[in-house]
């Protein structure tokens, strides 16, 4: 299935309300009717789109840093996005987005340069016609050793509280994205990530639940359930080595069943590490459609 640019432009104008409407195709296809995980995308650069395309995926979870450039000149963002609009390529959501060098948190904490740069990387979301940032951002977000770490996250809800502002103001939704503790030390589970984006309380500032990271840390799949309401974005991998859904025979078939009883609707990016992204790319996608299939559709 494929998002079509009329019914993106639909899921584009509601998703930064924080409802997530997403579209439908007239095939008759039930999985697509009912809206629960019908659009599967990758994050990856979007020179790979075409591959994907033809693969069936929806589309490309780009970078921020590497796509909106916020570091950049303007001519450089206007390069790929020319790009980008030459090939129809479709980039609802990006990641990597604040870089490690700019610290959230600790002693070398720079919001006012964040800001700054969140400003350019959102007016070109705005352009870009992106609706969804995935605040991951481990570098940037981890607490330094021997900081205070009640200190560290005050620091970084404080941000977060300031980011949310200026995602409204470009019609954006911020999903914060729990990360698992190899890859940082704060907002390590969807719970606690849902706490954070319940003190931050702003419509624009949103949770992803990444089965990856909720895997690795043994997270049970009924914390989907219980910050359901809050959740806007999920990203998906195996456990071990983060490998392509299929590779290892990992059962995402809890996470499903927890996604569906919240009603979710929307994106779904395969995170991943990929072998051979040609030959596994459209197996990964029957995969996943596979255990989709298993829960039932309603």
């Amino acid at each position: 299935m494929q998002l079509d640019r009329r019914n993106f432009v639909k899921y584009a104008a509601l998703s930064g309300t924080g409802i997530l409407i997403h579209p439908l195709t007239s095939c008759g296809n039930k999985r697509e009717a009912a809206g629960f995980l019908s659009n599967i995308g990758v994050c990856t650069d979007y020179s790979n789109y075409t591959l994907l395309k033809e693969a069936g995926y929806s589309y490309i979870e780009e970078s921020v840093q590497n796509f909106l450039v916020p570091l950049d000149h303007e001519s450089v963002f206007e390069e790929k996005l020319a790009q980008m609009r030459s090939s129809k390529l479709l980039i609802p959501a990006c990641n990597n987005f604040i870089p490690a060098k700019l610290k959230s948190v600790g002693p070398d904490a720079v919001h006012d340069e964040i800001l700054k740069y969140v400003d350019t990387a959102f007016r070109r979301t705005e352009i870009a016609g992106v609706k969804t940032i995935v605040f991951g951002s481990g570098g940037s977000r981890k607490i330094p050793e021997g900081f205070p770490a009640v200190e560290a996250r005050d620091q970084f809800i404080s941000l977060c509280k300031k980011i949310a502002p200026a995602a409204e103001k470009y019609n954006l939704t911020v999903v914060l994205e729990p990360l698992n503790k190899a890859e940082c030390n704060i907002a390590n589970s969807v719970a606690e990530g849902g706490e954070i984006v319940k003190i931050v309380s702003h419509r624009n500032f949103m949770l992803l639940a990444d089965v990856f990271h909720m895997l690795r840390e043994d997270e049970n799949p009924d914390n989907i359930v219980k910050y359901g309401d809050l959740i806007r974005h999920t990203h998906i991998a195996e456990n071990i080595g983060r490998e392509a859904p299929g590779m290892n025979g990992e059962d995402f078939t809890p996470y499903f069943k927890a996604l569906k009883e919240i009603g979710y609707e929307g994106l779904m990016s395969v995170e991943c590490n990929w072998r051979d992204m040609p030959h596994q790319a459209a197996p990964a996608l029957l995969e996943l459609r596979r255990q989709i299939d298993l829960i039932g559709v309603v």
